[in-house]
């Protein structure tokens, strides 16, 4: 199978590539690297079946060709993580909606079928005040603060297009709406809570959790989700699919953080930060984020192999074994310095 990845050198994407390359199918990922890393693919650089661009989806001149080769296509790239969807607000509208419908286009336009899988969020459902969050619910985007929901409209946006070009020209479609994706390769960097905690917890610094707290979300492990994808892809269907992708399993941003603490056998010292601290703005974060897996698991029979705790663990290892090799690449240094001083 041909299996075209944008934002293939992301976290998610990335782990779809590994996923692909075990089998035997052949991979193309294109990646502007704006936040996935070529380290991340490093490994499969070598791999006669793998094949990476460097490219921006809006001007990337291969994507009809490309589109045209693949049997099917993941569309992860995307400006995410809270920091520059605040930073960058009318970016991430421009670019998140023009590259899901130049990729359609693209579909359309190559006269080619692939099975096409588009990345959604849990945060189309924005201020849905019910416990479990369904498919079928009302996506309900409040206008009170700033440009917090700019990624939410884009997504909705892309989820319009995605379903559009289903029905109207036979393209089949799969949207998949993930809840908290969490696992290896994953950066802090943009706002992902659960690296940060790990990260301050190793180090001993305090865990720093944003708002009461109270707030609850349900993560999923990513070699968990793509096997969900990859199941998903099999059921593109040509009215449109849209499906919830994540872990039912729910937990508080406190009880999260006492739980990384526990686990790296940290001291550090939990701490509350105001929103407009944390974010440098009046922010407006959700109650609670619990999926429905019900049409998940009817259509593919998807159980979970990762519980967070394993997750967690895996995290911390990692982190240590970063943080190990850094400081002795920098002992190293100061050797050869002192070496070449003397």
């Amino acid at each position: 199978m041909h299996v075209l990845i944008t934002g293939g050198a992301g976290f998610i994407g990335s782990h779809l590539a590994e996923l692909h390359l075990a089998r035997g199918d052949k991979v193309h990922v294109v990646d502007d690297l704006s936040t996935g890393s070529l380290d991340n693919v490093g490994p499969f650089l070598a791999e006669p079946n793998f094949r990476f661009d460097e490219a921006d989806m809006l001007v990337w001149p291969q994507l009809e060709r490309a589109a045209a080769w693949a049997d099917r296509i993941y569309h992860l790239a995307a400006v995410v993580g809270v920091y520059r969807v605040l930073a960058e607000p009318t970016k991430v509208l421009a670019v998140n909606i023009a590259a899901c419908e130049r990729l359609l286009r693209a579909v359309h336009c190559s006269g080619w079928k692939p099975q096409v899988v588009l990345a959604s969020s849990s945060e189309v459902y924005g201020h849905n005040e019910e416990d479990i969050l369904e498919e079928t619910q009302d996506l309900v985007v409040s206008t009170r603060v700033g440009t917090r929901w700019n990624y939410s409209v884009s997504k909705i946006a892309d989820e319009a297009l995605g379903l559009s070009y289903a029905r109207r020209f036979g393209i089949p479609t799969v949207v998949s709406r993930f809840f908290n994706t969490v696992g290896p390769r994953q950066s802090g960097r943009y706002g992902m809570v659960i690296p940060r905690f790990v990260e301050q917890a190793v180090r001993g610094e305090p865990i720093t959790v944003f708002g009461s707290g109270e707030q609850t979300r349900s993560f999923c492990d990513v070699r968990d989700t793509v096997v969900a994808l990859d199941a998903l892809a099999a059921h593109a269907d040509t009215d449109g699919l849209v499906v919830n992708v994540g872990n039912d399993r729910e937990i508080s941003m406190n009880a999260l953080a006492e739980l990384v603490r526990q686990r790296a056998g940290s001291q550090s010292e939990i701490v509350h930060v105001p929103y407009k601290q944390a974010y440098g703005e009046d922010f407006e974060d959700i109650r609670r984020r619990r999926p429905s897996l019900a049409r998940l698991r009817g259509l593919t029979g998807f159980q979970h192999r990762f519980t967070l705790e394993r997750t967690i663990d895996d995290l911390i290892e990692a982190k240590r074994a970063q943080l190990a090799e850094t400081e002795h690449g920098n002992r190293a240094l100061v050797r050869n310095q002192s070496q070449h001083a003397a």
